[in-house]
């Protein structure tokens, strides 16, 4: 059988640090504050005239590195983004352009924390479907720009940054000792909307909108629906949580990563956390986490991976990877 597998991946992170001390001299809060409840310690901020797609094209240029493939190996491009350039054309095809590419397929998903996920499934049916060989899965966001940064609950939470992955067809066994994409679920639920949206939209107010959240209500929705989507794509797998090496997780919140563990029965140790250095990078997140974890050396070949994320909609899913 056709399995996906990534074979390279990249990161990019904007120049511009903003810490948690100069954060505090803007709203009311404290370094002390932020990191107790969160566990984030600084964010990215992308600069002026610097856009998601500049993000995500950085990004992917790293993840081709890696693969040792050039722009033109590509045919598949899926970008995960809740703040775009523009409202259209899609952020996939201006990363396209910027990748050179002239051929090929570009789109964006729309399923913001969880658009990475959503993305990297896309890609895995596509693949295994025969229609395409090779693909460039980013995450890339802006957030910095539809944050209320005088509301201390959310703008202490975000920051903006881009993440990729090259995915590339190869024959597997169809047991779950093959490398690459195992399973993957995913999951939505629009009666929780008013928890975690944005108050503004081209077809709505003609407006972009800021960020709005129940971060209470949030942390608990998300504690539950994670470690039960990663329970079940385990078991679509046919594994099972000791079989598990590494959770590369959406880091939305150090709290909410230490609680998914405890359910799952695993021990911290075996989470890949980034979230202090960067923050919540909403869909960037898992494939940050994940390129951090593969250049540093704590990923291994044939080490089973599980990703996981949650995010506004509420949508949220996981996938199983075989490194």
């Amino acid at each position: 059988m056709i399995r996906s597998r990534i074979i390279g991946t990249g990161s990019y992170l904007p120049a511009r640090i903003l810490g948690n001390d100069e954060l505090a001299a803007r709203v009311e809060t404290s370094n002390a504050w932020i990191l107790e409840r969160t566990g984030i310690r600084q964010r990215h901020i992308a600069a002026d005239g610097e856009f998601t797609s500049d993000l995500g094209t950085a990004a992917a240029r790293a993840a081709l590195g890696a693969a040792g493939l050039a722009a033109a190996d590509v045919d598949l491009i899926i970008v995960a983004t809740a703040t775009p350039d523009q409202t259209f054309p899609a952020c996939a095809t201006v990363i396209q352009y910027k990748l050179g590419m002239a051929s090929g397929v570009a789109f964006d998903i729309a399923a913001v924390c969880s658009g990475f996920l959503y993305a990297l499934s896309v890609a895995d049916a596509m693949i295994v479907s025969g229609a395409y060989r090779t693909a460039l899965v980013i995450g890339a966001e802006s957030f910095s720009r539809i944050l209320d940064w005088e509301d201390r609950a959310t703008c202490v939470l975000f920051g903006d940054g881009a993440g990729a992955v090259v995915l590339r067809a190869e024959t597997g066994t169809g047991q779950n000792s093959d490398r690459g994409i195992l399973a993957h679920r995913l999951h939505s639920d629009g009666r929780y909307n008013d928890l975690l949206f944005v108050d503004g939209g081209p077809g709505s107010t003609g407006t972009t909108g800021k960020l709005r959240m129940k971060g209470r209500e949030v942390f608990r929705h998300a504690v539950t629906n994670l470690a039960d989507v990663m329970t079940e794509t385990l078991a679509a797998a046919g594994l099972h949580a000791s079989d598990v090496a590494w959770v590369v997780p959406h880091q939305a919140n150090l709290r909410i990563l230490e609680a998914t563990a405890r359910k799952l029965g695993l021990p911290i140790e075996r989470v890949v956390i980034t979230v202090d250095g960067h923050a919540n990078t909403s869909a960037a997140s898992v494939p940050l986490a994940l390129d951090t974890a593969v250049r540093d050396g704590r990923i291994k070949p044939n080490d089973l991976l599980l990703l996981e994320a949650m995010g506004g909609g509420f949508t949220w899913g996981a996938a199983a990877v075989r490194w």
